[in-house]
């Protein structure tokens, strides 16, 4: 992919420069490192930079971004590197900045149920340590136990309990934030009202680090439900199952995690999960993860009754509960590793599809239909709850001409039907890289034109994450 812009070239006084910032033992240059910081979990894509540098606060990074303004050179802040849409990919050369050392749990404030945090920080360990209070975060990516927090503000990360919670654009209060020009500012206020001028912190939010580098957050916490109840519900048939997700909203049940899988998904996560002790009938053609979490079990219970009924009207098989700590962590685990077995098996695409959920069944029955048309096999799964699905496109024995040439053409399709749905082309992986020739399909010239003069007021030089989004 080539990137039209010009920047220059890193010189052995930039770099003297970066050592007397950060130290000379966090600038590297080894091939390597910068193989290893050049790519992401975005398909194969590798994108050397010039230089990684590792910085350990906000002062660091603003003397790096008036280092490079000055210079003219560009810098890709990186988190975990875990993303899916490339945001995280130095696609001009030029400086990786990783935000890898931002790892300290600042506060957490049990009186007024928040937190701050550098950017850096797991979400895993973020949750587990919030527990130990009795409180809860609930945005939980499927790569929870590798992502980090600064990275799901950048892309307004969900996870299976956004139905129920929100993404993690609902937790967050407050960012600090270094400019594209060096500057560190505080984008609001640690206060659950806002109406003090325009709302940077839900423009931050999203943005993918391509108007500020997030240093630190405040997070909104909430109370740690004292139970949960966790039921598969197999099916025949995947539309079936997805039919069965609406309904159950429309009786008044908000669970607090609705996964879906199909087949295919079900399978290759099972063989790359390893030991999961569980058996799929050879009927089954999807399953549904349904959680619902509470104070009061007799309510959870009540829940689950009427879910139950639902799924059978839909003509779900026996459902299977979940009894034991273990059971339910080894039914989670097939979930989450649906998309790192799928990486295991083929080169694919992952598309991150999001509709209004009643039209899930529809989104479905046409991404399949798509498929036939341009000859590809997809491995859907993703979160029904919200109508976030994820489309994973394996390539298989499709040759690389049919695969580069055809393919975007069913994107495209897949895309343009998301939109006559009520949808759009992402729900929590970000356009970045990969998506950013398909924003057309969603936004009109003039909204595209607002973004990038958004962009052009933050960041003059246009050198924070160059190539990103709508540049």
């Amino acid at each position: 992919m080539n990137i039209n812009r010009t920047y220059n070239n890193l010189s052995d006084k930039v770099v003297e420069e970066l050592i007397k910032i950060v130290g000379v033992e966090q600038v590297f240059s080894d091939d390597e490192k910068l193989e290893a910081y050049g790519q992401d979990e975005t398909e194969d894509f590798i994108f050397k930079p010039a230089v990684v540098v590792r910085s350990e606060n906000a002062e660091q990074v603003a003397a790096i971004m008036k280092l490079a303004n000055q210079h003219h050179i560009p810098v890709t802040p990186r988190g975990a590197g875990t993303g899916l849409s490339g945001g995280a990919l130095p696609v001009c050369g030029g400086i990786l900045l990783s935000m890898e050392k931002f790892k300290n749990i600042l506060q957490i404030d049990t009186q007024n149920l928040q937190a701050t945090v550098e950017s850096g920080v797991i979400n895993y360990i973020f949750q587990e340590e919030v527990k130990k209070h009795g409180l809860f975060y609930p945005p939980d990516p499927a790569s929870w136990g590798s992502c980090s927090l600064g990275g799901n503000v950048a892309h307004s990360s969900g996870g299976p309990k956004a139905v129920k919670y929100g993404t993690t654009r609902d937790y967050v209060l407050n960012i600090e934030m270094v400019t594209p020009t060096g500057e560190i500012i505080w984008t609001g206020a640690n206060t659950l009202k806002y109406s003090t001028g325009y709302n940077l912190t839900q423009l931050m939010v999203g943005s993918e680090g391509t108007l500020g580098i997030i240093t630190k957050i405040v997070f909104k916490l909430l109370p740690l439900p004292k139970h949960d109840l966790l039921m598969l519900v197999p099916f025949s048939s995947a539309e079936k199952a997805c039919e069965a997700v609406g309904a159950t909203f429309r009786a008044g049940i908000t669970p607090s995690a609705m996964e879906f899988m199909e087949r295919d998904a079900i399978d290759w996560s099972m063989k790359y999960a390893g030991e999961v002790n569980f058996t799929v009938k050879p009927e089954w053609q999807a399953l549904l993860l349904i959680e619902v979490d509470g104070n009061e079990m007799d309510l959870l219970y009540k829940d689950c009754e009427t879910i139950s009924a639902i799924m059978a009207e839909h003509g779900c098989d026996e459902i299977l509960f979940a009894d034991t700590a273990d059971q339910k962590q080894s039914l989670w685990k097939i979930r989450r590793k649906v998309g790192e077995a799928v990486k295991s098996n083929s080169v694919y695409k992952e598309e991150d599809t999001v509709v209004p959920r009643a039209s899930l069944p529809v989104l479905l029955k046409g991404v399949k239909e798509i498929g036939k048309r341009y000859g590809f096999k997809s491995v859907c799964y993703g979160h029904a709850g919200d109508g976030n699905l994820h489309v994973n496109i394996i390539k298989g024995d499709l040759s690389d001409e049919v695969w580069e040439r055809e393919l975007p053409k069913g994107i495209t399709e897949i895309f343009e039907l998301c939109k006559s749905l009520g949808g759009t082309i992402s729900g929590e992986h970000g356009i970045g890289l990969v998506q950013k020739g398909y924003l057309p399909i969603v936004f009109p010239e003039y909204q595209m034109e607002l973004m990038r003069q958004i962009k052009r007021v933050f960041d003059p030089a246009m050198i924070l994450n160059p190539g990103k989004i709508v540049f």
